[in-house]
């Protein structure tokens, strides 16, 4: 029990530092290729780490297929045009979350962090977790 605690401790930073980085990869004093690309591959990078979080003693193919999921998932109901879910599309938060308009290249974007993240987790993080035990 000790041992799911402190993970969901380290994936919950990991998601904290994440949004950080995603909030500034907009500023504008960026590079115009991060304000374009870095966002939304760490937007996914988010949610696999939430979903680590969450479902921390699951594997890390649940994580890798549940953050594609969800992800394809969000920007394909960016397709979905009714007036309530555009007024909350308009708010920060709501723009922020579930974005503004469906791209074909933001889901290779979520593809590409997805499978970056899931390869370092696999390779790197989750060996430093196992060999803190």
């Amino acid at each position: 029990m000790k041992i799911q605690i402190r993970n969901r401790i380290f994936y919950f930073i990991l998601a904290v530092f994440t949004i950080f980085l995603g909030l500034s990869s907009r500023m504008s004093f960026m590079p115009m290729f991060v304000i374009t690309y870095f966002g939304d591959a760490l937007y996914a990078v988010l949610i696999y780490f939430g979903i680590r979080f969450i479902l921390v003693e699951k594997s890390l193919k649940t994580a890798f297929l549940g953050s594609l999921f969800f992800c394809f998932f969000i920007e394909l109901f960016q397709l979905y045009k009714a007036t309530w879910i555009v007024e909350i599309r308009q708010t920060r938060i709501g723009s922020l979350i579930l974005g503004q308009g469906f791209l074909w290249s933001d889901l290779l974007l979520y593809t590409i962090g997805i499978c970056f993240i899931f390869f370092l987790d696999r390779n790197y993080l989750s060996l430093k977790i196992k060999s803190s035990r």
